[in-house]
């Protein structure tokens, strides 16, 4: 069986995954750190990429907006927390990205899959992101994310919620 096929289906409404993954600046990143709060879970492909860099961009830009609506954001990719770092210093970016290099968190979110890009097969992140509420339910999720405003229909769903 591929890995893909092998990968979690997750629905609005069940329990979210629990991780604890190394992040930029050498912190931690774990599920349990946001117990009762919202936290925005954002999968991306690759750090410094041109639509990765435009969606940690446009995150970071309504920083402050998802502080009010009581929501944390996270970014998670399978780069390393050596490169987090340099995509954190470069673009200011002001919340934590997570490295999932052996892939076990992104398989879990079922965002692991199999991808093709001119005709070859391959196994990538599928960009999408998860809202979790303070229940530690998944209240919505976002698959094959558009980059161009995202953050904010996101940002409007964490007020909603």
């Amino acid at each position: 069986m591929s890995q893909a096929a092998t990968n979690s289906v997750l629905s609005e409404g069940d329990p979210a995954p629990s991780f604890d993954l190394p992040g930029a600046g050498g912190e931690r990143v774990a599920l349990a750190s946001f117990a009762g709060k919202r936290l925005v879970l954002y999968f991306y492909p690759k750090d410094d990429t041109s639509g990765c860099t435009k969606e940690a961009i446009e995150f970071n830009a309504l920083a402050k907006d998802f502080a009010k609506a009581g929501a944390a954001v996270v970014g998670v990719s399978p780069d390393s927390p050596a490169k987090h770092d340099k995509f954190r210093a470069k673009y200011e970016l002001t919340f934590p990205l997570a490295s999932d290099e052996t892939k076990e968190m992104l398989s879990a979110y079922g965002v692991w899959v199999e991808k093709s890009m001119y005709g070859r097969k391959y196994m990538g992140v599928e960009r999408s992101t998860f809202l979790i509420g303070p229940d530690g339910r998944i209240a919505k999720i976002w698959r094959k994310v558009k980059v161009p405003g995202h953050a904010a229909a996101t940002l409007a769903a964490a007020k909603a919620i």
